[in-house]
């Protein structure tokens, strides 16, 4: 028994926390929930909020994917997911740039929530505010931080997921760092597994 245990579903955003473990390359099980069992007792003890994904590294638990995308940079430094102490400016902006205004933005415009005149009161001010701004970074370089990272793990995800799905326009940069990203052997390990679980195959 592999002391990773990732709990997750095909359709969640914990195809990013499995991306994530397949770029550590550290043996991992998978526990697949549906919606009435993440709610069920045995769950909540793991996640209270009784959301996916969820991970036990050896009895401690992290949820929030962002948040285990960066445990697991620390906890396997091997794998050179983060960069060194005294170079993490980047990194840590634009991962917590993508948990945060990213993730609010794309949420609230889903859901048909935007209030421009109350821009200011919003931590991302406007959905082309935060576009525009990623559009700028990519732009600029091949991967957040420099070199490919955990942060490109969290933010590559939700464009490429965007792009994919028509929420996210087609910008400056974001086809080829998606390209870059999708590319990478890890990616398309997670994603086929994923896949195959969504389709009822095992995994």
């Amino acid at each position: 028994m592999a002391d990773l245990t990732l709990w997750t579903n095909p359709m969640s955003r914990g195809r990013i926390v499995r991306w994530m473990l397949e770029e550590v390359g550290t043996p991992y099980d998978v526990r697949y929930l549906e919606g009435a069992e993440m709610k069920a007792p045995a769950y909540l003890a793991i996640n209270p909020m009784g959301k996916v994904p969820a991970l036990d590294h050896g009895g401690v638990v992290v949820t929030e994917a962002a948040a285990i995308c960066a445990y697991l940079a620390d906890a396997f430094p091997d794998a050179g997911l983060a960069p060194p102490m005294g170079a993490r400016a980047a990194y840590y902006r634009w991962l917590f740039f993508a948990a945060g205004p990213l993730e609010a933005a794309a949420t609230n415009r889903a859901m048909g929530f935007e209030a421009p005149d109350r821009a200011a009161m919003l931590g991302y001010g406007t959905w082309e505010a935060v576009m525009d701004t990623l559009s700028g970074m990519l732009t600029e370089r091949d991967y957040v931080a420099g070199a490919f990272s955990a942060a490109d793990v969290y933010l590559g995800s939700q464009i490429v997921w965007g792009m994919s799905f028509g929420t996210v326009a087609p910008r400056p940069g974001f086809a080829a760092y998606a390209e870059r990203l999708t590319a990478r052997p890890a990616y398309a390990r997670a994603n086929a597994a994923d896949d195959a679980a969504q389709g009822g195959a095992p995994v």
